[in-house]
């Protein structure tokens, strides 16, 4: 087989130990292999890194293992040419299993070129993912947080999520606080009341009006103090965010023009793919990287189950969450999950928009003009015959005598 690169090492990361084995041209031009053993602190790893450079080692291998190999890449990237695999790409040869046999098999399949390196952006862009993967876990933490909060005012029989669609807001936080600091009027707390909320003020004098002991003004104080926590520390990630993300300000903008893509999510999108994706070839690649395309499950001529792969998880959830959001406008993506949700259901057709998006933020970011909605009759203009038809048939089928006029204004 052919060698593609004769100075090489695998990596068999684990959290306390490290193995190393290493194929360099030894005498008689046959393959030299050596192994050894190392810690994972920030000295075992420059004594891992001079070993590689006296072997001559031109490219390393490693596992992405957890978050065990991101140590190991920080001290190794500027001096080698590192290659982090996918586990599910590197199968193991059945039989004996131990460190060392899985270190000579990752040095093994790079020395001939076996190896597909996944995408591990730059230092800066690599920060810039863990601030903003950190600002998700956060809200994800605070709706928890909110949620467990509606649990106990239910168990309190105070049905204010009943009346207010934002318990959490000015009014509904007001009325919390006096709830937390012992006032059983719910007419005077009914008057906290504002905006179109206060024409609900009899609702909620009866929604008001529970079993609120003590314990449970003891626990709404404490998740409402864990919430304005979790606000705060989300208003300086946020900061820290955007000042990072400064640079890519055009790019924000012109993300911030499909629908259902708010400044959050093109914030999530260039932190995650990056501002630049030419290292993709193709929208689909692209796409299938995040994992919101349908899988490839051939065989004998029949295709079997066209499940999602996994892919960027951070990114996908925010594209479905961006794709919500735009069902829900006059678009072109409104449209297209309308269309689906009928033969596909709701979920799959979802998937499908948070397709869509990924692909025109891929031409956006290629073309780097602004997005152009195609509207919302977009896939009636298409079939105009065939549409006019059908909602002919359905109405004949109705009693009526149908006859057409095209308007002079109509496309």
């Amino acid at each position: 087989m052919e060698v593609v690169h004769e100075r090489c090492c695998g990596l068999d990361i684990h959290k306390k130990l490290i193995v190393a084995c290493s194929i360099v041209p030894g005498s008689g031009g046959q393959p030299r292999k050596q192994v050894r053993s190392f810690g994972t602190m920030s000295d075992d790893l420059q004594q891992l890194s001079d070993w590689l450079a006296e072997q001559g080692v031109t490219h390393v291998a490693m596992e992405s293992t957890a978050s065990y190999w991101k140590p190991v890449f920080n001290v190794l990237e500027e001096s080698f040419e590192l290659l982090l695999v996918n586990a599910q790409h590197l199968k193991a040869v059945p039989g004996r299993k131990t460190d060392v046999k899985d270190a000579e098999w990752i040095a093994d399949l790079l020395r001939h070129g076996l190896l597909k390196a996944s995408y591990v952006p730059d230092r800066q862009q690599r920060e810039l993912r863990e601030l903003v993967r950190y600002r998700t876990s956060l809200i994800q933490e605070r709706t928890a947080a909110a949620n467990r909060q509606q649990k106990v005012l239910e168990g309190a029989n105070v049905k204010l999520a009943s009346v207010a669609s934002d318990v959490l807001g000015r009014s509904g936080r007001e009325m919390l606080e006096a709830l937390v600091a012992g006032r059983t009027d719910v007419a005077a707390m009914a008057e906290l009341a504002r905006g179109r909320l206060r024409e609900k003020r009899a609702t909620l004098e009866r929604a008001l009006a529970g079993r609120f002991g003590a314990h449970q003004r003891f626990l709404v104080a404490e998740i409402l103090g864990h919430i304005d926590f979790l606000d705060e520390t989300l208003e300086r990630l946020s900061a820290e965010i955007a000042e990072r993300e400064r640079p890519f300000e055009v790019v924000l903008d012109r993300l911030d023009t499909i629908p259902g893509v708010g400044r959050r999510i093109a914030e999530i999108i260039v932190a995650e793919v990056g501002p630049d994706v030419q290292r993709f070839p193709s929208p689909g690649h692209l796409a299938s990287w995040v994992g919101v395309c349908p899988g490839q499950n051939e065989s004998a001529g029949k295709r079997h189950s066209g499940k999602t792969r996994q892919g960027n998880r951070w990114l996908r959830s925010a594209l479905v969450e961006a794709a919500s959001a735009a069902t829900r406008t006059k678009t072109y993506l409104a449209a297209q999950c309308r269309r689906l949700t009928t033969r596909r259901g709701y979920k799959k057709a979802i998937v499908a928009v948070a397709h869509s998006i990924i692909r025109i933020v891929y031409h956006l970011l290629i073309d780097q003009h602004p997005y152009q909605d195609l509207g919302e009759t977009y896939f009636d203009n298409r079939q105009r015959e065939q549409v006019s038809r059908r909602l002919t048939r359905r109405l004949q089928r109705l009693g009526y005598r149908v006859q057409l006029e095209p308007l002079s204004s109509a496309v």
